[in-house]
Order: C-alpha cells, then sequence, then structure tokens
C-alpha cells in the first residue's frame, strides 16, 4: 500500500514542479515582452525625436535660403538704382536723346526702389494679388506657357 501513495506523491511533485516551470516560463515571456515593449517605445521616441530635428533643420534651411534669395533680389534693386543714377550722369541732358534718357532712368530707378524694398517675397504676393483682380490676364498667361510648352515638348508625329 505503500506503493501507489508514493506514487502518487511523485506524481504530484511532477504537476507541481510542471506548475511551477510554467510560472517561470510564463514570467519570463512577460518580461521579455515588457522589454520589448520598452525598447519599440525608446525606438519609437528616438524616431520622433530625429525626424523632428530633421523637419527642423530643413525648415530652417529653407528659411536661411528665403532670406538670401530676397537679400540677392534686393540686391539688383540696388544695382539698378545706381544704373539709374549713371544714365542720369553720362547721357545727354537735353533734346529727345535727354528726355528718353531722363524717362529711363526713373524707369529704373523707381523698378529698382520697388525690388529693393519689396524683394522676392512681396513682388510673389504682389503678382497673386494681380492674378486674382484679373482672371482675364491669368487665362492668358496660362494659355501662352502653355503653347510655349507644346512648342517645347517634341511630338510623336514625323514629318
Amino acid at each position: 500500500m505503500a506503493t501507489p501513495n508514493t506514487g502518487q506523491r511523485t506524481q504530484s511533485g511532477f504537476g507541481q514542479a510542471a506548475n511551477e516551470t510554467m510560472a517561470k516560463v510564463q514570467e519570463t515571456a512577460s518580461s521579455l515582452a515588457d522589454k520589448a515593449k520598452d525598447t519599440a517605445g525608446a525606438v519609437a521616441d528616438k524616431t520622433k525625436e530625429m525626424a523632428s530635428s530633421a523637419a527642423h533643420t530643413v525648415s530652417d534651411t529653407a528659411s536661411n535660403l528665403g532670406h538670401k534669395a530676397d537679400d540677392a533680389v534686393g540686391s539688383v534693386g540696388t544695382g539698378m538704382k545706381n544704373l539709374a543714377g549713371t544714365v542720369r550722369e553720362k547721357a545727354p541732358h537735353e533734346g529727345v536723346l535727354g528726355t528718353a534718357a531722363s524717362r529711363a532712368a526713373g524707369a529704373l530707378e523707381s523698378g529698382g526702389r520697388y525690388i529693393e524694398e519689396e524683394k522676392l517675397s512681396g513682388m510673389a504676393s504682389d503678382f497673386t494679388g494681380m492674378l486674382k483682380e484679373n482672371p482675364i490676364l491669368t487665362l492668358c498667361i496660362g494659355v501662352g506657357i502653355g503653347f510655349l510648352l507644346a512648342q517645347m515638348i517634341p511630338s510623336g508625329r514625323r514629318s
């Protein structure tokens, strides 16, 4: 009779050991899952940080390029004003040539002042406003650009 009782104890010992092993496996799996989640979260945070940094860098670069373009266009305006002064100095002051030179110098000076003050961003804003106010002009510009593109792109037909 001692034998069946011992067998039951051994069997219950194996069951307990199996339960303990199963609990340890579940605990280890849970721990690994938590570590994987933490690692994935850290990687996601680092990726977001890097993407944000890249976006800021691109934005800053674009802003700097915009400012440089505005400065370059402003320099063109200054050059136009200087050219107007040179035309006034060197051109004849009387007669038909004097009148034409004076008007050309005036046009150069006013255009140069406009470009110098408005720069590229202001001119783009003015151009957009002009297109909104004049839809027929906008349509004509679109047709003209389309025509020029059609002339530049070779067709499939052979003559």
